[in-house]
C-alpha cells in the first residue's frame, strides 16, 4: 500500500491500534456515524512505513481521507462530526459546544495520562494513579443518575473519549463496586449496549470482557 494509492482511495483509510483507547475513540464516531472507512490494524506500535510519510509523528491514530491526513484523535471527531452531520455529536450551539470541548480536556488531563501509565506498566506510582482514577470517576457516578449521558440527555462526542476508558478498567485493574459506583455503572451499560459501540470494537477489545 503506497501513499499515492492511499490518498486516492474513494474510502477513508484509518491506521488504527485495536487495543489503543485513543484510537478506539475514533472509531466509535466512524461506527455511529456509519461512515465507510477502511481500517487497518496496526497492532502494537508495528507501524507500516507509510505512517511515517503520512504522519510527522509516526504514530496512530492516523486518518486519511483522499488528500486529508489527520493524526490528532479530538481533530478527527471532529472532523468527522462535520464532515458527516448525522446523527450529530457536538451541540448546536456555541456555549454547549465550548463545554463539552472543556470536558474533552479534562478528560486528556485527568484520566488519560493516568490511563496510560497503567496499561503501560512502568510507572512506580501505578497503585496510587489507580486509586486515584477510580476516586475521580466514582466522583462522577451520581451525575449518571440525573442524565443517561455525559452532562447531556443525548449520546455525544464526550462519551465517545469516555467509553473507551470505561471499558479497559479490567485491563487498569480497576473494580467499581455495585452501591457506590451505581450510576456510573448503569451509564456503562447504557454505552457498551449502543450498536455504534458494538462495531466499533476490535477483537482484542472485545477479548478485555469475554469470560476466561
Amino acid at each position: 500500500m503506497n501513499i499515492a494509492a492511499i490518498t486516492k482511495r474513494s474510502s477513508m483509510v484509518f491506521f488504527s491500534d485495536g487495543l489503543d483507547h485513543y484510537c478506539h475513540r475514533v472509531r466509535i464516531v466512524l461506527a455511529e456515524k456509519g461512515v465507510a472507512v477502511e481500517v487497518v490494524d496496526v497492532p502494537g506500535g508495528d507501524l507500516p512505513s507509510e505512517i511515517a510519510d503520512l504522519n510527522p509523528y509516526n504514530e496512530v491514530p492516523t486518518l486519511v481521507d483522499r488528500d486529508l491526513v489527520l493524526y490528532e484523535p479530538n481533530v478527527m471527531m471532529e472532523y468527522l462530526d462535520e464532515r458527516f452531520p448525522h446523527p450529530p455529536l457536538l451541540p448546536v450551539y456555541p456555549v454547549a459546544r465550548a463545554q463539552s470541548r472543556l470536558w474533552l480536556y479534562r478528560i486528556e488531563r485527568d484520566w488519560c495520562g493516568h490511563v496510560d501509565a497503567i496499561l503501560a506498566g512502568r510507572d512506580k506510582e501505578i497503585p496510587r494513579l489507580r486509586k486515584e482514577l477510580r476516586d475521580s470517576l466514582l466522583a462522577l457516578s451520581p451525575i449518571f443518575e440525573q442524565k443517561p449521558f455525559f452532562m447531556s440527555d443525548e449520546f455525544t462526542i464526550v462519551d465517545c473519549a469516555m467509553a473507551p476508558i470505561l471499558w479497559r478498567l479490567p485491563l487498569l485493574g480497576i473494580e467499581v463496586p455495585p452501591k457506590q459506583g451505581k450510576g456510573l455503572l448503569k451509564y456503562c451499560e447504557r454505552l457498551f449496549r449502543r450498536d455504534g459501540f458494538q462495531a466499533s470494537l476490535s477483537d482484542r477489545e472485545r477479548a478485555i470482557r469475554q469470560p476466561g
